[in-house]
């Protein structure tokens, strides 16, 4: 049985429709969208790739350039990174897997930007790019960075809730809406290492400094309501070089791929170790509007 609206409904529903809308969707807007890309116009842009492979340690580390047609690929640099593996070289070294910006895999230099290939677009109004692995780091091959530091100092900071003894009841911790809020803007880093390779203090002191993702990290847990060893991890702080090497420059925070701000987590934390943390977590200043 169909049930039709009455006229003032479809009236009213056509007036409130944006005139934007109605020409997005008209059947010419529809047709151009839909033309094939072998009957575009070439949109050539060249690729300039840092290149290094272990195996052939006589070539230096070089810039190698690769020119494709942006009609035929995704919008995506990781589209293009692709596209080159599969029909150009496919000697060509990166590391990738979700596509959706929530593994961190695919975290490199873009046009001078740390962030992640599958989340940046493709400039189109720009002839070329340059792409280069995350800075100061060992290098594996081509835009593969070594992250066994930069793990190993995460494993360091206890990734995981330590509270006072067993749940009450014997079922689960629990937490209250308003003490979640205060892991908003914690709990999404993915680790990609974006902001640690953006920091001039990482680059300098990366064998003592944590960085800025594993301390956003080490706050995560000391503002969980159901964590009960903040002190104990405030003291393994407590020194010249895990901490104190953050300058408050930004870095960290301007080039984030999921606009988090670690600076500021950093910055609590210096704040608990020189008045004391607060009493309750609820009380504590959440890290989103």
């Amino acid at each position: 049985m169909m049930v039709s609206l009455p006229s003032t409904i479809r009236v009213a529903s056509r007036l409130a429709a944006p005139r934007s809308m109605a020409a997005a969707f008209s059947t010419s807007a529809v047709s151009a969208m839909a033309t094939p890309a072998h009957e575009r116009p070439p949109k050539m842009k060249t690729f300039k790739i840092y290149r290094w492979d272990p195996e052939n340690p006589s070539v230096k580390p070089h810039m190698q350039s690769y020119e494709i047609d942006l009609n035929k690929t995704g919008p995506m640099v990781l589209d293009a990174l692709l596209k080159i593996k599969n029909e150009f070289d496919s000697t060509l070294a990166f590391r990738r897997s979700c596509r959706e910006g929530i593994c961190g895999s695919c975290a490199m230099n873009i046009d001078g930007v740390n962030t992640l290939a599958c989340l940046c677009r493709i400039d189109r109004d720009s002839s070329n790019s340059k792409i280069y692995p995350l800075p100061h780091m060992h290098i594996v091959k081509d835009l593969i960075p070594d992250l066994t530091l930069f793990y190993k100092q995460y494993r360091s900071i206890e990734p995981y809730l330590k509270p006072a003894g067993p749940p009450p009841g014997g079922r689960e911790y629990l937490q209250s809406p308003e003490e979640r809020r205060h892991l908003d803007g914690l709990y999404e880093c993915i680790l990609c290492a974006c902001c640690s390779t953006s920091c001039p203090s990482y680059w300098w002191n990366q064998d003592a400094y944590l960085g800025p993702a594993v301390l956003m990290q080490a706050y995560r847990w000391m503002a969980d309501s159901r964590d009960a060893h903040g002190d104990e991890r405030r003291a393994k702080l407590e020194n010249t070089f895990s901490l104190y090497r953050c300058h408050t420059i930004f870095n960290c925070t301007r080039t984030c791929p999921k606009g988090l701000n670690p600076a500021r987590a950093i910055a609590q934390i210096k704040r608990d170790m020189a008045f004391g943390a607060p009493k309750s977590a609820a009380s504590r200043p959440l890290q989103t509007p």
